[in-house]
């Protein structure tokens, strides 16, 4: 049984309907202003988990994202976001949804209910002991990623999980729990808002941190990112200026020359 703070516990607020928009929006507001000291209280376990995260990744493996709803949407778009903003490649970070990518835009009825199919989309990709398996679930029972941890566990591969309850199931079964206790939704049990956010700010922290450890960045700066638009060979371009004595011009040559902004530095420096 979830606890008295579970994220399916009745909203602090009641009559929505019949409030104003500013009411509304201080309400939700409020609510938002705790995610952070709510991250910030488990910043050791993230820690854990980051750390042993790191070290597969470093020595070759893959870090691979489950989960269903906005849980699993908010996996797919942090390990999308990887090899743009990092340059690795897209199977190093991998993000799986209950449902398969269909329902990256439109909802899969009773696909998260299903604890066989995780494993199964696992193993397209050939997961192994090498890699690093995240289960992210609001409330912690999600079945499609509760089945997929405890599988993943009796294959050797080592786990995690971001959960927003506290004594959660996907807690009791990963090797390395997140649980980040968010309380009651704005509207009872939307957990795409509260949740969803503190998340995706440990995903953030996961991610950025994992790219940072296997050096990705120099300095401040994502050296390796994709020379993909204008506003990213600008960017690029004073990158290059900040680390080397190259004026713009000079900058922009060099990037287009080596295409990349680590090797522009390395021979400049």
């Amino acid at each position: 049984m979830q606890d008295i703070h579970s994220t399916e516990q009745d909203s602090h607020y009641d009559n929505l309907e019949n409030l104003s928009t500013m009411e509304l929006l201080k309400g939700i507001n409020l609510e938002d202003n705790s995610i952070a000291g709510y991250v910030a209280h488990e910043i050791a376990s993230i820690e854990s988990l980051i750390n042993a995260a790191s070290q597969m990744i470093n020595n070759g493996g893959r870090l691979f994202y489950i989960g269903a709803g906005t849980s699993g949407r908010l996996g797919i778009l942090d390990a999308s976001e990887c090899p743009p903003t990092y340059g690795v490649g897209y199977d190093r970070v991998i993000g799986l949804i209950a449902g398969g990518d269909s329902a990256i835009r439109k909802a899969v009825e009773f696909a998260e209910d299903n604890t066989q199919q995780a494993w199964k989309d696992l193993l397209e990709y050939n997961i192994n002991k090498n890699d690093f398996l995240i289960g992210i679930s609001a409330s912690g029972k999600t079945p499609y990623v509760v089945g997929g941890l405890e599988m993943a566990k009796q294959n050797g591969v080592k786990t995690g999980c971001v959960s927003c309850n506290k004594n959660s199931i996907i807690g009791s079964v990963a090797d390395f729990p997140v649980e980040i206790q968010t309380g009651p939704e704005f509207v009872t049990g939307s957990t795409r808002m509260k949740a969803g956010t503190a998340q995706k700010m440990v995903l953030n922290m996961i991610s950025t941190v994992c790219m940072i450890k296997l050096g990705r960045v120099k300095g401040n700066k994502m050296v390796d990112m994709q020379i993909a638009n204008n506003k990213l060979i600008d960017r690029g371009i004073r990158m290059i200026m900040s680390e080397t004595k190259l004026d713009e011009k000079s900058a922009a040559d060099a990037l287009k020359k080596w295409g990349s902004v680590r090797a522009v530095i390395e021979h400049f420096k």
